[in-house]
């Protein structure tokens, strides 16, 4: 298993970023925006302190030559993103992703709290578990890549979602 922990600061107060990550249209945009496919929204739980939804979409991938053997370069994602009101002005969850017919399990934590009237810390630590003898490694080490840009492009996506909302 590999872990990845990012961090980013929203110039944003804490309830707009909650907002944000409180509102299923904000995740369906992100990841449209990252280029991904046939979205679709498997399930949807929304009350005033908690958003649970799936959502299936189509990724694309540029794999190296070592991986081709057992990745595909279009892969159906599904994820569970699980986002919370813990109740103490700090908000967080959970989030798991399944890449249909890969041996790549991944899941995480996600904590956002307030760190001035417009500045919101916002955290995210990421576990990838890929069950493959020989290379799994190298595989997983590929995947720490891939969940790196990912996520410089979910900061820079949610910093745009903030500033238009």
């Amino acid at each position: 298993m590999v872990d990845v922990k990012r961090e980013h600061t929203f110039e944003a107060p804490i309830a707009e970023v909650w907002a944000m990550f409180h509102d299923p249209a904000s995740h369906l945009a992100k990841f449209a925006a990252m280029g991904h496919r046939e979205l679709e929204v498997i399930r949807q739980e929304l009350t005033d302190d908690r958003l649970t939804m799936s959502i299936s979409r189509l990724v694309d991938t540029d794999l190296p030559g070592f991986a081709k053997r057992v990745l595909k370069p279009t892969n159906t994602v599904v994820t569970v993103d699980t986002w919370n009101d813990n109740g103490d002005g700090t908000y967080g969850g959970t989030f798991t992703g399944e890449t249909k017919g890969a041996p790549i399990k991944i899941s995480g934590v996600t904590h956002v709290e307030s760190t001035g009237k417009n500045s919101t810390h916002y955290s995210v630590t990421t576990s990838i578990t890929v069950k493959v003898p020989l290379i799994g490694g190298k595989i997983a080490d590929f995947s720490k890549g891939v969940i790196n840009k990912q996520m410089d492009d979910e900061f820079r996506l949610g910093d745009e979602w903030l500033e238009s909302h």
